[in-house]
């Protein structure tokens, strides 16, 4: 799919995009100049965009890249392109951009001769079948592409006391499992993504960790939830305005208090081919 997408997909954010798009931390600037920074000897690089949500890491890198050749995000969710794709419009001038509605493991060159010099990920990984992936990778990236792994966990791993209560407040609804969407409890992955990463094409890795302080209002918490795969609205069912009362409850009496404070690591995994250029 290139241009605007079309149809609604059903995965776990389907119905999430516009409160991802406004509640989700974006990306360190530190991390955008590391990025920024492996492609400097590329005349015109092209940056594949793996699980880009609504295109925050794009929106990010596309004012610090001076000649981009060809951006190409992949999504599942229509919803999530949509957004995506309102959003780098006026960040694209003349660069051609295409919005694939496809699993990042599917992904296939938009044409013959595709080479991206920088794949990105972030905050999806864990979604993706890691070695599919990594694969693909392999077959439709430049000799000396670099593949940034990026993350930085989320508020129901954070911990501090305002997100250890609000996450107990969760599951006083929905269970003691951290829920994945419909689908399901979350399960941690068995291994670890540099393990994954040490078994592919992309085994040469460096690990960046950017330390971020943020300062959350009661309103965005509870919009990032809603934006979540484990507090989406469905899940709550006719409840969901009554716990979203009781959330704002919860945050505003911290917030009075000690404030919603957040320190996360955001942790960038830069992997290269052995022996690629650096």
């Amino acid at each position: 799919m290139t241009g605007r997408p079309e149809e609604e997909s059903g995965d776990l954010f389907a119905s999430a995009a516009a409160d991802y798009a406004r509640y989700r931390p974006g990306i360190p600037s530190e991390a955008v100049r590391l990025l920024a920074g492996t492609v400097r000897g590329a005349a015109r690089p092209v940056v594949l965009d793996l699980g880009s949500g609504t295109g925050q890491v794009a929106a990010a890198l596309l004012p610090a890249l001076a000649h981009v050749a060809r951006l190409d995000l992949v999504d599942p969710d229509a919803g999530m392109l949509r957004e995506a794709a309102e959003t780098l419009a006026p960040l694209l001038g003349d660069c051609p951009a295409g919005f694939h509605r496809v699993g990042a493991e599917d992904f296939t060159p938009p044409f013959d001769g595709y080479r991206a010099d920088l794949v990105t990920c972030a905050r999806a990984f864990h979604w993706m079948p890691r070695p599919a992936v990594l694969s693909m990778a392999d077959r439709v990236t430049a000799p000396g592409v670099s593949m940034a792994i990026m993350g930085d966990g989320s508020l129901w791993t954070h911990p501090t006391q305002w997100t250890t209560e609000l996450k107990r407040l969760i599951q006083s609804y929905l269970g003691p499992e951290r829920r994945a969407g419909t689908a399901g409890a979350y399960t941690e992955p068995v291994r670890r993504y540099e393990d994954d990463l040490a078994e592919s094409a992309f085994s040469d890795v460096t690990e960046h960790r950017f330390p971020v302080r943020r300062r959350w209002t009661p309103a965005a918490v509870v919009g990032y939830l809603r934006s979540t795969s484990f507090a989406r609205p469905a899940l709550f069912g006719d409840l969901h305005a009554r716990f979203e009362q009781e959330a704002h409850l919860l945050l505003e009496e911290h917030g009075r208090n000690e404030g919603l404070i957040e320190d996360a690591v955001f942790t960038v995994l830069l992997a290269r081919r052995p022996g690629g250029d650096r």
